[in-house]
């Protein structure tokens, strides 16, 4: 029989696609009742702000592609247009599906729980007198109205900005017809306005809804006929090119200022707005490729997120949770020590982040250490691992980092961070001209007794504790000789104009990642094809890389059990009769999100098993610094595959991908009910003596 051609655009999912399913995943949790009412709130607010993100950044780079003339094909074989007119029907569906979730079953909930999001229609007589004083003390003063004539064009719109258009009617002060006004909302103002009140339930307004109400203040003499909300996404990626700047600090500076009015490529607009007036904002922003999505209701729901920290209803939340702490650390300061004993496994958010946390402080404080060095990717502002690093360098240390000022919009936060570790002392590297360095190390060079030790962190997400507390991550301490030796040599590479380093327990990208995948797929599908014990067991955000995917299809047509755990986009196809009918994916969605990258080889019986800080996505095999580090200790290789295991059996949070591309929900049927989540929270958080 023939082979078939594994680069075939029917084995391929559009990436683009891919996403929008996902956020669709994520959406579900909205609808999902046996969430916590708040809960779901925030998962409708969270594919609101997923889909900005994917318009700014994947849209607007296809539109951009289009404009130049672009004729590339997807890997399913789609061109940029059939791309783009695909996504606007999906990404239709999915807004649709928002506004329903949110009008028909959230706001009613809300408001069944004694916190309703109120409408002028409800608002008693001490309420309306209550927000009529608050536009005129808070909102007015900092409100501009602008009037639409040739005098007065129309103004630039900021990035994501809540912006009304205005129809009025009369004359102004100058004599003149004036039929059109733009009012433009600071970002300084709160979007969801709580009413005054005691005790847990409160009623809520949103800004939206009190300019709408009063707008007619800023208009003396001239009677306003309608007033609409809009709001405009921009292309937000930035571009700069390395190879002609001297400053890469200052060149980023420069380019966040013009991020909030990059070209348009969305416009949403409330569906009450009349035709004329969508087509009236639809000509300012001259763009030929603009998509217009009217909405139900406020735009922006991603600013509904305020009603979360503003409710104080635990019952309408998720239990607090005590994350779990290793016995060897609880009751001992000394860190060190406690890994020298033996490597230290932590998984976040069910283990706690304290720990990464304390091995900073104590390496600043210890007059033993000699130097530290950090790579941050995603650090957030007062980062307590920053104080940390700038005490260090404070107290005479060698501090380096390297801080990727590309980490896509966190560009701000890198840069002040930056800023403030040179300004004590510590020196900051940017990384490797060309590439974001988004591995995840941490090295603390000691003075003992024996000599100098190297102690290292690893780990697969950001060094950002608020992030540990949220997504599920591994992270390795470790004073191994060898891996201490990596983690040096790759360090150099960072600082310094090194050859590449021969690594002797570490894998990195650019260099040596991609081929170990392959081989090590490759090497499964020998023993499955000599009868020996062959699977894959890949756990992941994203998978796209085409290399790999063939890779997985040769090792499936082989006889090899491939199962993959892919939380976001997919391309791969699974199920296709010859090509993967031995590959099952499948997405699990919940209340952390799922952000380790662990990958299993079977391998005859000797297996291997590796967590990485990248994706299986060409960015990360070749546009990226990244590492891949073994898990070596047995103990900690059973507690991995048990996870992993978990993750496997899930019925409760779990979608398995069809070979038609669809996901459906894993029905639990008559099987004890299983979230891998809910079970993972059980045993870590137990205590230290649950897991060492």
């Amino acid at each position: 029989m023939d082979s078939p051609d594994l680069k075939a655009p029917q084995h391929y999912i559009n990436r683009e696609l891919s996403f929008l399913e996902f956020n669709h995943r994520v959406l579900e949790q909205a609808f999902d009742e046996a969430v916590p009412l708040l809960e779901r709130l925030n998962f409708l607010c969270i594919s609101c702000s997923n889909l900005d993100e994917f318009f700014e950044i994947r849209v607007a780079g296809l539109k951009q592609l289009q404009e130049l003339g672009g004729g590339q094909l997807a890997a399913d074989g789609l061109s940029i247009a059939e791309q783009l007119s695909s996504i606007h029907d999906r990404a239709t569906r999915l807004v649709d599906d928002q506004y329903r979730c949110l009008n028909e079953l959230l706001l009613p909930a809300l408001a069944a729980e004694g916190v309703p999001l109120l409408e002028p229609p409800d608002w008693s007589p001490e309420a309306s007198a209550w927000l009529e004083q608050y536009f005129e003390r808070e909102v007015e003063p900092v409100l501009s109205p602008l009037g639409l004539d040739p005098a007065r064009p129309f103004p630039r719109i900021q990035n994501k900005s809540l912006n009304f258009i205005v129809r009025l009617e009369g004359k102004d002060a100058f004599d003149r017809d004036s039929e059109l006004a733009i009012v433009q909302a600071p970002r300084s103002l709160p979007r969801v306005v709580p009413l005054p009140g005691a005790g847990t339930s409160r009623g809520c307004v949103l800004l939206s809804t009190i300019v709408q109400a009063f707008v007619h203040k800023l208009f003396s003499g001239i009677t306003v006929i309608g007033c609409y909300q809009f709001r405009l996404t921009r292309n937000s990626d930035l571009f700069v090119d390395e190879e002609e700047i001297d400053d890469l600090r200052r060149a980023l500076e420069g380019e966040l200022a013009q991020r909030r009015y990059g070209s348009a490529v969305r416009l949403e607009t409330s569906s009450d707005c009349p035709g004329d007036m969508v087509r009236f904002l639809q000509a300012q922003f001259a763009s030929a490729f603009l998509d217009t999505y009217p909405v139900n209701g406020p735009v922006n729901l991603n600013r509904l997120s305020a009603v979360y920290d503003l409710i104080q209803r635990p019952d309408l939340k998720y239990p607090i949770f005590t994350p779990g702490m290793p016995k060897r650390l609880t009751g001992s300061a000394d860190i060190f020590a406690a890994i020298r004993q033996k490597d230290l496994l932590l998984h976040h958010p069910y283990q706690s982040f304290a720990p990464v946390m304390d091995f900073l402080r104590q390496s600043a404080a210890d007059p033993q250490v000699l130097a530290i060095k950090q790579t941050l990717y995603r650090a957030g502002h007062d980062s307590p691992l920053v104080d940390a690093l700038v005490s260090a360098a404070q107290a005479g240390k060698d501090v380096t980092v390297i801080v990727e000022l590309r980490a896509r919009f966190d560009e701000e936060a890198n840069i002040e961070l930056s800023n403030r570790l040179q300004e004590a002392g510590a020196h900051v590297m940017y990384g490797v001209v060309g590439y974001k360095t988004h591995a995840k190390l941490l090295l603390v060079v000691r003075r003992e007794a024996e000599g100098i030790r190297r102690y290292c962190h690893l780990g697969t997400g950001n060094y950002h504790p608020r992030s540990a507390r949220q997504y599920t991550d591994y992270g390795l301490f470790t004073c191994d000789v060898d891996i201490g030796h990596d983690v040096h040599e790759l360090f150099l590479q960072l600082t310094s104009l090194t050859q590449t380093p021969k690594l002797k327990r570490l894998t990195q990208s650019p260099f040596g990642m991609h081929e170990m995948i392959l081989g090590k797929l490759a090497r499964e599908a020998e023993h499955a094809r000599a009868g020996r014990p062959a699977r894959v067991i890949a756990k992941m955000n994203a998978l796209v890389d085409g290399q790999a995917i063939e890779a997985l299809y040769r090792a499936s047509r082989a006889g090899v059990r491939i199962e993959l755990i892919v939380r976001g986009v997919c391309a791969l196809r699974p199920g296709i009769p010859g090509v993967s009918e031995n590959i099952s994916v499948r997405s699990i969605v919940g209340r952390f999100l799922e952000h380790s990258r662990v990958f299993y080889f079977e391998n005859g019986g000797e297996s291997e098993l590796y967590c990485a800080s990248a994706d299986w996505m060409e960015r990360n095999f070749f546009r990226r610094v990244e590492v891949a580090f073994p898990i070596r200790r047995p103990h900690h290789v059973e507690r991995i595959l048990r996870d992993l295991d978990l993750c496997l059996s899930d019925n409760c949070q779990a979608w398995r991908l069809g070979a038609d591309g669809q996901y459906e929900r894993i029905a639990r049927g008559e099987a004890r009910a299983l979230s891998a989540q809910a079970e993972l929270l059980a045993t870590y958080a137990a205590g230290p003596a649950a897991i060492g």
